[in-house]
């Protein structure tokens, strides 16, 4: 398999270092940049070294072929090749071209000769080093070193060319990540052996995803590639492997988004599926609320997501049985109850039972033009969300013996049903009051169908109504999927992230309600139009929902992982 490095990261499952294009920084997209994915810059260059190729000293133009094994550069002289055999190496080879790293001013360098030929770089603005090891050939490092300030030595520049000896055909080096301080290591292995190495290790990871229909089966390797190659192995304030949302920009693991990586995971790989889902509820604050986002190195407190994890909780356990097991379940059970708390007690202003969000990042749909009047607003999706919560929640105590705790659980679940209904329902749809004054903003958004996830537990006249503007030709329902705001609506903006573009998480959500509400029919035809979608337009974070071009992130993981869910179960 190959895949567009314009698109999609090189990178490797359990590594912070990703070889790609950058598109969001500015950066000429002709240019190849080695970057870095610890976590704390989101908003920032994570670009360690622009990578060239050259022939007699100067640039050479090169076509990149990228596989999840290794990235060749490949020009009509010879080429450059990578692999990354482990979590923190990366090897490379060259042959008939040599090789130029530049690790520019803004990453405040450091360069220093090792042993043995050896050289230590310290990107100190992104606090990561490097070992540069020789194994074949010749290396160039140039580090000149000044008074930069009135107060720092630093190098305004380090430059590594790599290139073969005389006499050579092929130079090799190996360059290692690493925090402290470099441990001396064997670099035995070929460089064949390390891409057949890295082969079977993606191999057996496509083996523990979900099966797709074989018309599916091209779309599936490279949704299983920017799965895999997204996770990072524990390190900081991840206490598991992580799969973040990607390793282009988005290098974090948002609290709903890593539900939905679990939900896709748990059919065949139901260890890697509980960590996926976990990783917010290590870092869980004591009031019970869960970080809005986390990485290895920093956490947001700021806003938080929407409370999905029962609902997708209640998908796990019925996934694979494995997960029902009681150590797991008392694993999650007290931080669940904290977390379901929380909304309850923290986000319920005016007291009416119907808990509240006090931005529209809180939703997962930040600039929805519900949230358009201010807030806080009563959301009547995160309402639905907690309905299941608490159904989950019974369903485990149950399972732990709490049998008095279940009941509580069922009956505050029933209640705030009700309440939802009685105080969001006009009649026609789900509304979204703005607090204090209860005005409703005139809105054509999806997530006021969002409800639909209660399925059968709503009444029929109210999922009568909701499948009736689901189904209306133009509403939402392009020929691509469910458009989050309406393309009929004077709001819409093709590229307006929660005002028009197609997502994965509201595509399943709502896919999910109506099978539950009997509507098989129509969530097989929302499902099969989102996986024609992610088959022309790739693993993007978002779709024009008229057009279908991916926008955004290109290499989002939430897109794949339902792409395998709609495959496995709804579009069958």
């Amino acid at each position: 398999m190959r895949f567009n490095i314009h698109d999609v990261p090189f990178s490797r499952h359990g590594s912070y270092t990703a070889i790609s294009y950058d598109r969001q920084h500015g950066a000429d997209r002709n240019t190849l940049y080695w970057r870095c994915v610890h976590g704390d810059a989101l908003w920032r260059s994570n670009r360690i070294f622009r990578i060239e190729v050259l022939k007699n000293g100067r640039p050479a133009v090169f076509t990149p072929i990228a596989t999840p094994s290794h990235l060749r550069l490949k020009t009509p002289h010879g080429s450059v090749e990578f692999v990354m055999p482990d979590n923190n190496l990366v090897r490379v080879r060259g042959t008939g071209v040599s090789l130029r790293l530049t690790c520019g001013k803004e990453m405040e360098p450091l360069a220093q000769p090792a042993r043995q030929g050896q050289w230590e770089i310290n990107a100190t603005r992104r606090r990561v080093k490097y070992m540069l090891t020789p194994l074949r050939g010749a290396v160039h490092v140039d580090a000149p070193w000044l008074l930069t300030d009135y107060f720092h030595h630093r190098c305004p520049h380090v430059t590594i060319t790599l290139s073969a000896g005389s006499g050579e055909r092929f130079f090799e080096s190996a360059i290692e990540e690493f925090e402290s301080e470099w441990e001396k290591r064997s670099y035995r292995k070929s460089f064949s052996r390390c891409i057949y190495g890295v082969d079977k290790e993606f191999s057996a990871w496509k083996k523990k995803l979900p099966k797709v229909p074989a018309g599916h089966a091209k779309t599936a390797e490279l949704a299983a590639y920017v799965m895999w190659s997204a996770v990072v192995a524990p390190s900081g304030t991840l206490k598991r492997p992580a799969m973040l949302m990607s390793k282009n920009w988005m290098i974090q693991v948002w609290a709903w988004d890593n539900c939905f990586n679990a939900w896709a995971l748990a059919f065949r790989n139901p260890a890697a599926a509980w960590d996926q889902f976990m990783i917010n509820f290590d870092r869980q604050h004591a009031q019970g609320s869960l970080a809005d986002s986390v990485s290895d190195r920093a956490e947001s407190l700021s806003f938080v997501k929407p409370p999905v994890h029962g609902w997708v909780l209640a998908k796990l356990l019925a996934a694979n049985r494995s997960l029902a097991g009681t150590s797991r379940l008392r694993e999650i059970y007290g931080p669940l109850c904290r977390w379901t708390e929380w909304w309850l007690t923290y986000r319920d202003t005016n007291g009416d039972g119907l808990p509240e969000y006090k931005h529209g990042n809180d939703s997962g749909w930040d600039n929805c033009t519900l949230f358009e009047a201010g807030t806080p607003v009563e959301g009547p999706d995160l309402s639905a969300y907690l309905v299941l919560q608490m159904e989950t929640l019974a369903t485990v105590a149950g399972k732990l013996g709490r049998k008095r705790e279940a009941r509580q659980w069922m009956r505050k679940s029933k209640t705030l049903q009700k309440r939802l209904i009685r105080f969001l329902w006009n009649g026609e749809r789900f509304v979204a009051p703005r607090l204090p004054d209860c005005h409703c903003v005139e809105s054509d958004s999806l997530l006021a169908y969002l409800p639909i996830v209660l399925g059968k537990r709503l009444p029929p006249e109210i999922r009568t109504k909701l499948v009736a503007g689901l189904k209306r030709r133009g509403l939402f329902l392009t020929r691509w999927g469910l458009a989050t705001e309406s393309p009929e609506s004077p709001r819409y903006i093709p590229d307006g992230y929660w005002r028009g573009p197609i997502w994965a998480p509201s595509t399943l959500v709502i896919v999910d309600g109506l099978w539950s509400c009997g509507e098989h029919a129509l969530a097989r035809t929302i499902a099969r139009r989102f996986l024609k979608l992610v088959a022309k337009s790739g693993m993007a974070e978002n779709f024009d929902a008229v057009t279908g071009r991916g926008l955004r992130d290109p290499a989002y993981t939430w897109t794949p992982s339902v792409f395998f869910i709609l495959a496995r179960h709804y579009a069958r």
